[in-house]
């Protein structure tokens, strides 16, 4: 029956996206260049090192303010975190107002005032924006640091981290960054338990006063300003933020591996893999080749439309999404290309990637991807420009940056100029695909058997970025351990057998929801092995399929067929009408962990099902079946949110995936020895 549900999904997924098609053999004519008229920002100093940059924008009667202090990075080595900590701990009363009174001024008018580590920001109505500055200013040159505050926030951070230890994206990013930056960089080193157990708040405020200085402050104000009023009030408010020496460190450059090798982290909870091809570049706004670097980056992973996209979602239905992107950036940038694949297809896609960065490197662009990338960066440049905080960032980016005052007058022009030659040249100077970093985070006992037969040497990194060993591919299993006794503690724990045995019809009702469409599933057994089940879409009977003891048929859209010769065997061999007690024949295959417990793996005929080892309950199966264009694929069902109906568990939360389809089906209603006749299985 399982099959059928795939069949459903595809057919529903095709009527859903027959309508969505539109002609595209017909080119659109190209419109005429885009003119482009950059606002105008206004700019000075003050004497203790502050920019001030200012753009007048009377569309609405608001004005916001943006500090963005552009210091060097820092390596904060075995205190590692206390620049968020000092960050979260300003705006917590100064010398001048307590924490409660500030807020509450910043609540009556109405605004909005946040600071960080690396600066602050404010917005409010017009009229209320002077005593809004003032507090921001405040807030800025005489934060005060309290130990019961920062006792809070400790415990805060602290919680965070703990959350953060089996999140696959956390571990991810943080072990992606070590590796990439090294352990000793700024960007490379993490908060820990251990670190922020060692940050003081002495060590707060020594960072504060050492680094939270105007030196290499902008203030970006923006909005329905008079920019000589602005002026006057900013000099009042900021000219005494004294300037100081800031501390400076000898930072460690990033450098690439040799060869491009494979740095796996194993998650045992990990439902998918995180794939990220990494490799440190050397580049900057003021680069001559920075254009064709960012087109070169947006015909590969730029989108739905690029390379790695089509390929590894479009083409191969590995992921959701697989993209590129190159920062840029005056301390450490990077070229990285990432997805989130199938555990099965984890080794696939990383050569499917690697193909793809090999490719751009290698082989010219045609000018019709070109053309398109241009396009794009194009439309989005034009499109910013009409944004009234545009100016202000472009005069942040000119000043930060050192960049000439035309930059991004000649943006289009300087786009427009990158050749095909330009982007394969751009791609093989920044696009590593011989020195990279394969970073995978992933279930080692699922992916590494096949991970290991690519070309890549693989090495092993724990949760911290750490070297490690390979982890463990298999668990033993336990001795007299038989499908018959996992049965039984799987009865155990749902009521006893007895009841179970005691059941005679069953009835279920279950509803999901497929692209915002509601499904009814109907369920109903009869024992020993007759069944029905019937899905309805918005009321009416979509797809049926019955087994009376002995034959049965699929009925679908009205077009009755009989049942598949493979599916009538299996029915024929079922000798109770709760599943699991025909497990009992099938095979203790392995030990394997899910969601880091765990599990023993049951097989009988083409499915796998997972019971939980301590808890005794089914947690997972996965059957293989086929496609209705005849293909294998593994079909996942998790069972979950356990409830008793007449003193016997049953899950009442079943999660069906297949390829981007998830069918979540919450149980409405359970019936034992009712609501079942013989009528139902004709």
């Amino acid at each position: 029956m399982r099959t059928q549900i795939i069949l459903l999904l595809a057919i529903i997924t095709m009527s859903f996206t027959v309508n969505a098609q539109i002609d595209r053999s017909v080119m659109p004519k190209p419109g005429p260049a885009p003119k482009v008229k950059l606002g105008k920002a206004k700019r000075f100093g003050l004497k203790n090192g502050i920019t001030v940059i200012m753009v007048e924008n009377h569309k609405l009667p608001r004005v916001s303010a943006r500090l963005s202090i552009d210091n060097p990075p820092v390596f904060e080595e075995d205190i590692a975190g206390i620049s968020d900590v000092m960050g979260s701990l300003l705006g917590r009363g100064t010398s001048n107002i307590s924490k409660d009174n500030f807020n509450e001024k910043v609540d009556y008018l109405g605004a909005r005032i946040n600071f960080s580590s690396h600066g602050a920001f404010a917005s409010s109505l017009t009229k209320y924006f002077p005593e809004v500055l003032q507090l921001m200013a405040d807030g800025i040159k005489n934060a005060t640091f309290t130990k019961e505050e920062f006792d809070k926030e400790i415990k805060i951070i602290l919680d965070g981290i703990k959350a953060g230890e089996k999140n696959i994206d956390n571990i991810a990013n943080r072990v992606e960054n070590a590796l990439t930056y090294g352990k000793k960089h700024p960007f490379g080193e993490f908060a820990s338990k251990e670190s922020i157990l060692k940050i003081t708040l002495e060590d707060v405020k020594s960072f504060y006063k050492n680094y939270y200085k105007p030196n290499n402050a902008y203030l970006i104000i923006e909005g329905d300003i008079d920019t000589k009023k602005t002026k006057k009030l900013v000099t009042t408010l900021f000219s005494t933020w004294k300037k100081g020496t800031i501390p400076t460190q000898n930072i460690v450059t990033p450098t690439n591996v040799q060869n491009t090798q494979i740095n796996f982290i194993d998650m045992p909870n990990a439902v998918q893999s995180k794939i990220a091809v990494i490799n440190n570049i050397n580049l900057t706004l003021k680069d001559k080749d920075y254009y064709a670097v960012l087109l070169a980056n947006q015909i590969l992973g730029g989108g739905g439309t690029a390379r790695l996209f089509q390929n590894l979602r479009e083409d191969k239905a590995y992921t959701y999404g697989a993209y590129s992107k190159v920062t840029q950036n005056r301390h450490a940038a990077t070229f990285k290309a990432t997805a989130s694949v199938r555990n099965m297809v984890t080794d696939s896609a990383v050569v499917e990637l690697m193909k793809e960065i090999t490719k751009i490197r290698y082989k010219k662009v045609s000018a019709e991807e070109l053309t398109n990338a241009k396009e794009k960066y194009i439309g989005n440049f034009v499109m910013n420009v009409q944004k009234p905080k545009t100016a202000a960032n472009y005069a942040l980016n000119i000043a930060k940056y050192g960049l000439p005052d035309n930059f991004y007058a000649n943006y289009i022009n300087n786009i427009n100029a990158v050749t095909i030659n330009d982007v394969q040249d751009a791609a093989i100077k920044y696009f590593k695909g011989n020195k990279a970093r394969i970073v995978i985070t992933g279930k080692g006992i699922e992916v590494l058997k096949n991970l290991e037969k690519t070309d890549y040497n693989i090495t092993y990194f724990n949760t911290k970025g750490n070297s490690t060993t390979k982890p463990e591919m298999s668990f033993p299993i336990p001795k007299e351990t038989t499908a018959k006794s996992v049965i039984n503690k799987y009865l155990k724990a749902i009521g006893g057998k007895d009841k179970v045995l005691q059941i005679k019809t069953l009835k279920s009702t279950a509803t999901a929801t497929v692209q915002e469409t509601p499904l009814v599933m109907t369920v109903k057994k009869a024992a020993p092995n007759k069944s029905l089940q019937e899905i309805s879409v918005m009321g009416q009977i979509f797809q049926k399929s019955v087994f009376n003891g002995k034959t049965g048929y699929s009925e679908l859209r009205g077009q009755r067929k009989p049942m598949p010769a493979t599916d009538l065997k299996l029915e024929q061999s079922k000798q109770y009408i709760i599943d699991d007690l025909n497990y009992t024949s099938g095979e203790v295959l392995r030990i394997e962990a899910v969601n880091g417990q765990k599990t023993i793996v049951i097989g009988y005929n083409k499915s796998e099902i997972y019971y939980n080892m301590e808890s005794g309950l089914k947690i997972k199966s996965v059957t293989t079946t086929k496609t209705p264009d005849g293909k294998d694929v593994k079909v996942p069902t998790i069972f979950s949110n356990y409830k008793k109906v007449n003193g016997i568990l049953f899950p009442h939360t079943i999660d069906i995936k297949s390829g981007p389809i998830d069918l979540k089906f919450k149980v409405q209603e359970i019936k034992i020895n009712e609501g079942v006749f013989t009528t139902d299985f004709e």
